[in-house]
């Protein structure tokens, strides 16, 4: 049973990915067809970008629940700039600002999710808890709660764009996995924080930087949350700040944890969260698409992860 279990651990995503596809292939109504692909692959793209950081974090022991908080504040905070609604400027230096300095702000929210994490030792469900709560209060509170609608192609093209007949947020987020895959599996950055999610006193002892990785990665999982806020907007034409990102931190976990990254950090997959939101993603699909209500879809993703920690428990047995 131990030996089943890591290998389905370690490849179950990637199989229930496949055997996904090919059940959609024989019974699913145009199934096939680059619109469907489009449209599963655009409503993973926030979830994946989102547990990029939130990988980085679970790879150090950690956790942030702040994530969908951050994506409000920068998604509240972004037309201000390309609008007038702060100051006058040329179009794509309001574009420029409103894409740059939320996405900065965030990952500095970030950054005080880690200072609370390092220097008060306080818990990371804790600590990030605090932005879950206040985050979502300084986003309504930077737009009084309204909506903002705006209609600005050339900022809205980062969610609705195309190349090469690809949605430009797909781009934008096989870029970040790529990025961070390599940065995770490839250098002494990413070897360090899968070293302090596996023994954090043995990596202090090794001489590993364990403040400052853990202050990197909450940093990372801000400005991932920036990025996602902004797609989020330019997908709606609209920013509100009560609904941006709402249950983003569960969607992100569930990919993580479904994709094999440890709950108890030392071990991460990067592409794995990837599969992860896929399988998540389209088993939603294929739920809806052959006419089973989505509440079901969210007991089946329930399910899912259950399964996957139980693996977890297995294989650490």
């Amino acid at each position: 049973m131990p030996d089943r279990a890591v290998f389905f651990q370690r490849y179950g995503v990637g199989l229930a990915l496949v055997l996904l596809i090919i059940f959609n292939l024989a019974v699913t109504p145009n199934f096939a067809t680059s619109q469907t692909l489009a449209v599963n692959l655009t409503q993973v793209c926030t979830i994946v970008i989102v547990g990029v950081g939130m990988t980085l974090v679970i790879a150090t022991g950690g956790i942030d629940l702040s994530v969908g908080s951050l994506m409000a504040i920068a998604g509240a905070l972004s037309p201000m700039f390309f609008t007038g609604e702060l100051f006058a400027a040329p179009l794509y230096v309001g574009i420029a600002l409103g894409i740059v300095v939320p996405i900065i702000i965030a990952g500095v929210f970030g950054l005080f999710n880690g200072w609370l994490v390092t220097k008060f030792s306080i818990q990371p469900i804790i600590a990030t808890l605090v932005l879950f709560i206040a985050g979502r209060g300084i986003a309504q509170v930077s737009t009084n709660g309204d909506l903002q609608v705006f209609k600005v192609p050339e900022f809205q093209a980062i969610a609705i764009g195309r190349v090469l007949g690809v949605p430009f947020q797909v781009w934008i987020m096989l870029v970040i996995v790529a990025v961070a895959a390599f940065i995770l599996h490839r250098t002494v950055f990413g070897k360090q924080v899968l070293a302090v999610g596996g023994n954090e006193a043995a990596a202090r002892l090794a001489g590993v930087p364990v403040t400052r990785i853990k202050f990197l990665v909450y940093a990372i999982s801000g400005l991932c949350s920036g990025v996602a806020g902004l797609i989020v907007i330019a997908m709606n034409s609209a920013a509100d700040a009560n609904l941006i990102g709402l249950g983003m931190e569960l969607d992100a976990i569930a990919a993580v944890v479904v994709g094999g990254t440890l709950l108890s950090g030392g071990r991460a997959t990067i592409v794995g969260t990837l599969l992860g939101a896929l399988v998540i993603q389209l088993v939603r699909y294929t739920l809806l698409a052959n006419g089973v209500p989505d509440p079901a879809a969210l007991v089946v993703k329930a399910g899912l992860i259950v399964l996957a920690v139980w693996l977890q428990r297995q294989e650490q047995n």
